[in-house]
This record gives structure tokens, sequence and C-alpha cells, in this order.
């Protein structure tokens, strides 16, 4: 029996290794062809913004991604803006051909992407936009073009925004697990889909004038654009007035109903081209890598912060001690002379975050250290913006949920109704097995833990009021664990100014004094591209199966999350995705 372990773990070993050098050969053999094979950006080109994927913050390079990846494709937010901003400029490029697909991003994110294609335009250069199946996202992107063409049999989502909760509570009843919960806070809701089959009164409010806020932001922006009165397109939303091509037409959501090759000959007419000649396009993924860095001794570091924020650290994650650290060298780099921390987060651990709060107060007054929010900067996510000298939110961010909870499962019950487990043991003290799972706490256990939940709460809205320089009393009216959206955040003090991410570079470079000579640099600085091809290997697994597994990724993710639950939370309520 050993021979044989022995002789399979060799076996696996020669496999991976075999496996590893091939990938490191593919990637040499990449990276020489990269090299020698520069895009040239020829006259009269036409920027393609292909869109049709995943917006994540960064995104870091994958070297397998074209030959090996069956997932959706990851879009670089943040590369995405600035290839846009540099094609402005460029006096090859003529013009955008955008064409986004269920484009997956936040609201705050499509609003980044659109703010940057206006800005484009105002240079005098055109937008023009195709589509085939139109989501309410994608419109909100194609809404900026000088001429929409949807696909005779395509289709337009034009009917509103919803927000959905998955409730849990009925598969713990069957299973015979306890959630026990402590929180501060009646919107505090994060723990509502373990204890609830429905939404609470508290939530159902919340997220009702969340999604109206945002979809109010919507109605306003596409009106300016598209010239239709705000009322008249809520009135097609309400009603969902779009339902063929040839509605999206004759109310001027579009311009008009035709194929892929008649936009092509507009284009061509456009770059002043023959029909019969060739169309230059240039993906934006493409055009990135004609981009050349520029050179300057005063940096602006940008810090990402996207994910769950959890103690130690983590490489899909916010880890308290990973991101202090980073936010510790850029106050100690000479070269740095502002920080952006860019966050999008629904938060995490409280201790984690508090970590990054402290590294965040002694960077004040020795640095600017602006807070631009992305899509989610709740709870934790706002804990770490709050302290920042300025902090720049999208009107569609969620933020706020300034509120912490705590949850423990007793899972006594499943083990030995369903599995013949029990469970006993001996202590020292009279709470020495507080933290068990094994059976209910009593009421007094349960004091203690709520007692701490609350000097939590204490510490959060403390620390928030002195951030925003505001009475405590008036902070806790807009605190208890509800989110909202930018807009409403902004009218309530909670953030200073509604801007973009270019926003917040701005405003760090101008209280730095060096608007007119900077270099951004971004952290945590990118894998290797050795270190990227180890952590695939050791993530094969998942990838082979995650497209079989896609149903129930949402409910793995929560698992997971659930996994990286230790010590007391201040997330925002659930899960929330706008749709």
């Amino acid at each position: 029996m050993a021979f044989l372990r022995n002789l399979l773990a060799v076996l696996v070993g020669l496999f991976i290794f075999s496996l590893l050098g091939l990938f490191i050969l593919l990637g040499i053999i990449g990276a020489a062809a990269s090299t020698e094979d520069v895009p040239i950006v020829k006259p009269n080109t036409v920027l393609h913004l292909n869109l049709n994927g995943v917006i994540v913050e960064k995104a870091l390079d994958d070297p397998f991604q074209e030959t090996f990846g069956g997932g959706p494709k990851t879009i670089s937010l943040l590369d995405l803006i600035h290839s846009i901003e540099v094609a402005k400029n460029d006096d090859n490029v003529t013009g955008i051909y955008l064409e986004p697909q269920f484009l997956q991003a936040g609201y705050s994110s499509l609003q980044e992407i659109r703010d940057a294609i206006l800005d484009f335009k105002a240079s005098g250069k055109f937008v023009h936009a195709y589509g085939t199946y139109l989501s309410e996202g994608d419109y909100y992107l194609v809404s900026t073009a000088d001429s929409i063409f949807l696909n005779p049999e395509g289709s337009l989502e034009f009917n509103g925004l919803t927000a959905g909760v998955t409730f849990f509570k009925g598969l713990f009843d069957k299973l015979d697990i306890e959630p026990q919960i402590f929180r501060v806070g009646e919107f505090k809701s994060y723990i509502e889909p373990f204890v609830r089959k429905s939404m609470s009164e508290e939530n159902r409010l919340q997220l009702t004038e969340l999604i109206t806020s945002v979809h109010n932001t919507y109605l306003r922006n596409v009106s300016e654009v598209r010239g239709i009165p705000i009322e008249t397109l809520r009135g097609i939303s309400d009603q969902m007035k779009v339902r063929f091509p040839e509605d999206a037409a004759s109310l001027g959501l579009i311009s008009k109903v035709a194929y892929e090759d008649e936009m092509v000959s507009l284009l061509k007419r456009e770059v002043g081209i023959a029909e019969s000649k060739d169309l230059t396009l240039m993906k934006y993924s493409k055009y990135m890598k004609t981009i050349s860095s520029s050179y300057s001794s005063n940096k602006v570091a940008v810090i990402v912060a996207n994910g769950d924020i959890v103690m130690g650290s983590a490489n899909d994650a916010i880890g308290g001690d990973q991101f202090a650290k980073e936010i510790r060298k850029a106050r100690e780099n000479d070269a740095v002379k502002a920080i952006v921390l860019r966050v999008n987060s629904p938060g995490g651990s409280l201790t984690a975050s508090d970590i990054i709060w402290r590294e965040i107060m002694l960077t004040k007054g020795v640095k600017p250290i602006i807070a631009s929010m992305s899509d989610v900067a709740a709870s934790g996510g706002y804990f770490i913006s709050m302290p920042c000298d300025t902090i720049v939110a999208q009107p569609n961010t969620i933020t706020g949920s300034i509120g912490i909870f705590g949850m423990m499962f007793n899972i006594g019950s499943f083990l030995e109704n369903k599995l013949g487990i029990t469970n006993e043991s001996v202590n020292t003290g009279e709470f020495s097995d507080i933290m068990t799972i094994s059976r209910p706490l009593s009421e007094y256990e349960r004091a203690i833990i709520q007692g701490q939940v609350e000097d939590g709460y204490k510490t959060f809205t403390t620390k928030a009021a002195e951030g925003r320089n505001m009475p405590l009393a008036e902070l806790k009216k807009y605190a208890g664990g509800r989110v909202w959206s930018g807009s409403q955040a902004y009218e309530r003090g909670l953030v200073d100014i509604l801007g973009s991410y270019e926003t917040a570079i701005a405003i760090a470079a101008d209280k730095a004094g060096i608007s007119d000579d900077y270099e951004i640099r971004y952290y945590p600085e990118q894998k290797s591209f050795i270190e990227q091809i180890i952590q695939d290997l050791s993530e094969a697994k998942v990838k082979v199966f995650a497209n079989e597994a896609d149903v129930f990724a949402p409910y793995l993710e929560k698992v997971k999350s659930l996994e990286r639950m230790n010590g007391i939370q201040a997330r925002m309520p659930g899960d929330l995705i706008i749709q």
C-alpha cells in the first residue's frame, strides 16, 4: 500500500513538473512574441470597445486567458478608462465603436466608463454604438453614442432596476441548524437571509430607496444625452414599452434598427474611406499595449482595495495586515507624494478594517490620502474610507452600512439528528466553551457577545463621526447599518464629492502640489509571471469545473464568505446586486 501511495505521489509530481515546464516555455515564447510584435496605431483607427465580460477594478495579466480561458473575460476598469483617456488625444484615433453585450458591472463602474466616453466625445471625435442584445447596463453606456444601431432580431432591456435577496432559513430549518445572531442597528440586514424567509420592512425600505436613487440617476443621465424628458423615460421603463427593436427606435432610445454591416458602412463614412476599403478597428485590449507609461519622479500611489476585508493577507480579498503594509510603504516612500485608496468592498472583519484605519490615520497630515469609492464601499469598506482627507463617490456607489454584527451557528441538532454525532466537553472555567458550535448559547453567554458587538458599534460610529467632523448624534441618524447610494450619502455628509476615479486622482495631485507632473503607480504590485503560473496551477481544479458549477457558484461563494468570518463583522446587507 505504501509503495502504491509513493508511486502515485511521484507520478503526480512528474505531471505537475512537466505541466509547469510547458507553461513556462509557452510564457517565454509568448513574452518574446509580444516584445517583437508591438501593435501600431495606424491613421484613421477606430477604437473598438467590444465590452463583453466582467468588469474588475484592476485585472492581473493572465497569460492563459486567451489560450485556456473558458469563463467570462475580465475587463480592467482602470485600464479601460485610461485607454479611452489616451485615445482622446491620439491623432491616429478618429473615434470609438462601442459594442457592449451583457457587460457584468455595477452601476458605479458603468458610470466611470460612461464619463470617460463623454469626455472623449468632448474632443470632437465620434462615438457610434451597435448592439444585438443590450441589457439595461449596456444601454447606459451606448446612450452616450452619436448613433445607436440595434439588430433587427435583437433586444433592448429598458424596464427598470431590481435588487433581490436569497434566503437560506428554510435550508437551515431542514438541516436543524440554528443561526445565533448578534447585531446593532435595525438596518443591519446581512444576517436576514439566515433567519428569515422574506425581507424585513426595514430592509425593503432601504433597498427600495437605494435602487430608486440609482434609477433616478440613470434616467437623468440618459435624458441629458438622448434629449428625452425624464418622465417620458420613466413611463417607457415603468410600462416596459420597449418590447421589440422597432419600439426602441420609435421612442427615440436608438437611432436605427439595422445590421452590423450598416454600422460598419457608417464608420467608414465617418473616417472618410471608400466602402470597398477595410476599416481599421483596434480593440481596446490591444490598444493598451501601445500606451507607454509616462515617467515622473512624483508618484501618486493608487492602492486598489477590492473584495472582502479579512485578517492577514489574501490573494482575492483585502487583507488587513497586507493593506496596512501597502499604505505604510507608500507613506514612507519619498517618491510617493499622494495616495488614492480605491475601495470596492462590502466590508468584512471589523478588526482588519481597524488595522487599515489606523495606518490611514498615521498617513493623514504626512501625505494627502483620498478615498475613491467604486461600486461598493459599505460597512467595512466605508470604515477604511472614512478617515481619508476626502471621500469621492459616484452617485450610484453603494455605501454607508455603518453597523456591525456577529453570527455563530449551533449545529448540535444537525450533528445528532442527521449524522448521529454527539459532543461533550469538560471545561476549566464557566465560559471556556462559549465559542462552541455543538449547543445553543445560554442567555448570559449571548449577553456577553452582544456586549462585544455593541462596543464594536460604538467604535465604528465614534470614529465615523470624527472622520466626518460630525456630531455623534447626527452621524447615528445615518448609521444603524443602513445602506445609501452615493447621492444619498453626499446629501447626508457621509461623502465629500460626487465624482469619478479621475476626480480623486486630480484631488490627490492638487493637494500634493504636483498637478502638472506626476505618474500613477498601482499597488499591491502585480505578481510576476512565474508566481501567476503557480497560482493558476493551484486553482486548476476550480477552473476546470467552473462552467459546470456556475449555477451553484453564488451559493458556494456565500459559504466561502462565511468561512472568512472571524470575529465581529462590519459587512453590508447581503450580496446586493442591482440589475
